[in-house]
């Protein structure tokens, strides 16, 4: 199965927008959520596991989906469940080939958090942190990224707002 991010509109069949509700049934084919907390709270989650790929459909404001959140299977696992972003699998092509690519589209890549890195606009936040044995980059990174979040254009503009991380056009 191939799971294609298509940043910031979700990842299909899960659409940004759509309640929680909607997005269980739209994922039907995935079968039941293994931790549903349903909408009504501050915020609520539906999620899966495709072949150790582990799918989160976040509804942050406790109703509609705001981010879809993807994590790698983890060491030693292997997956025939592919996460996909412009033909580059996340989980195995390279971190820094991820983000070299993304500029190359036009993208600003935000690596000043270098565990967490984001492609604000897109929106597209990283993570490059685990506690597993993994091959490293020479900043002790592991090379690929061990998840991947798809929100939606303002996803992470808080980040670049006063308060926020460093202002992208100040760099």
């Amino acid at each position: 199965m191939d799971l294609v991010l298509d940043p910031p509109r979700g990842v299909a069949p899960i659409l940004l927008g759509m309640t929680l509700d909607e997005a269980v049934a739209a994922a039907s084919d995935w079968g039941e959520p293994r931790v549903p907390r349903r909408p009504g709270r501050n915020s609520a989650k539906a999620s899966w596991t495709l072949d150790h790929v582990s799918v989160q459909a976040l509804a942050e404001d406790g109703i509609h989906v705001t981010a879809v959140e993807l994590w790698w299977p983890g060491e030693g696992r292997v997956s025939g469940t592919r996460v996909l972003l412009e033909g580059d699998e996340v989980f195995t092509t390279p971190a820094a080939t991820l983000f070299q690519r993304a500029a190359e589209r036009g993208s600003t890549v935000d690596t000043s958090q270098p565990e967490y890195p984001v492609i604000p606009g897109v929106s597209l936040g990283f993570t490059r942190q685990t506690s597993q044995n993994v091959e490293r980059d020479a900043d002790g990174l592991p090379t690929c990224v061990t998840s991947v979040l798809v929100g939606d254009e303002n996803y992470y503009t808080y980040l670049y707002e006063e308060g926020g991380r460093q202002r992208l056009d100040a760099k």
